[in-house]
């Protein structure tokens, strides 16, 4: 089991008990606007048992942790990672905040803890991070972090019948704190 503390937040490994968040977040269009297209809750369901199996760094599937006040252990949202290339050691971040609690640096503390455990734990020599470059906010998260924009891939992701444009992000061990 996995569990980090920052100062505010407790981010700890996904438990059959987090369906009803996972499920409600990915319900809602305002949250996955710029992740993917709305899924049946079958769909929702499958993806949320894949992220409950054991996790392995070198296995390439995503790490979800949920993130919780430390104080009130009130659910703010997930963050995690996955290995994108096990012989560079590399790995593709990724965070979803609940509406109500966004705007508050809870993904920015949230994936620094992260960010500094998958350097220790795993050895992470850079991290990369992509989103829509209408996400203004997860830009400014992944900024805060220490990343730096390495580009734009254009029309890239396709949600729907539109495509997006991806800013793409790099955050090398060496420019962590």
């Amino acid at each position: 089991m996995i569990a980090l503390y920052t100062d505010r937040l407790k981010i700890r490994t996904l438990i059959k008990e987090d369906w009803e968040s996972f499920n409600r977040l990915h319900q809602n269009p305002d949250v996955i606007q710029y992740i993917c297209e709305p899924m049946t809750e079958l769909a929702i369901k499958q993806k949320f048992n894949s992220r409950l199996a054991p996790w392995e760094f070198d296995l390439g599937e995503w790490l979800t942790l949920v993130i919780e006040d430390i104080h009130t252990g009130a659910f703010i949202g997930f963050t995690g990672f996955h290995c994108d290339d096990a012989l560079l050691r590399r790995a593709e971040v990724g965070y979803i905040i609940a509406p109500e609690m966004s705007g508050q640096g809870y993904a920015t503390e949230s994936l620094n803890a992260v960010i500094d455990w998958g350097i220790h734990q795993f050895g992470v020599h850079k991290y990369i991070g992509i989103c829509s470059t209408n996400n203004l906010a997860s830009a400014k998260v992944m900024t805060a972090c220490g990343f730096i924009n390495e580009g734009c891939l254009r029309q890239n992701y396709k949600i729907g019948p539109d495509w997006h444009d991806e800013f793409t992000f790099g955050l090398l061990t060496q420019d962590t704190r």
